[in-house]
């Protein structure tokens, strides 16, 4: 039997885009309204909600617990030709979790 929540977040990104593996300084934690089970394997699917700016936010998500997630802003960056600057503006992200 798979437990499902759901939630939803305001973000920005005011940082450059992360590129450094492990850096989750910039960062956001989102604590699950009730944990899951000790010793459950947790999966959380992001979204954006909004579209208020130009550029394409894309999501980053570290350190997946049964209490919570970090979550990010992170612009789109494809390569030389469309590079982004990182910062975006405010967007609602809606969430998933569930176990596996």
């Amino acid at each position: 039997m798979s437990l499902i929540q759901t939630g939803r977040i305001t973000l920005a990104s005011s940082s450059p885009v992360a590129t450094t593996g492990g850096d989750t300084s910039t960062f956001t934690r989102v604590s699950f309204p009730t944990p899951f089970p000790a010793g459950s394997t947790v999966i959380v699917l992001p979204l954006t909600q909004t579209f208020n700016g130009p550029e394409t936010p894309g999501i980053r998500i570290h350190d997946v617990t049964t209490t919570g997630f970090l979550i990010r802003l992170n612009e789109v960056n494809a390569g030389s030709a469309a590079r982004s600057d990182g910062t975006h503006t405010t967007e609602t992200v809606g969430w998933l979790a569930s176990t596996v």
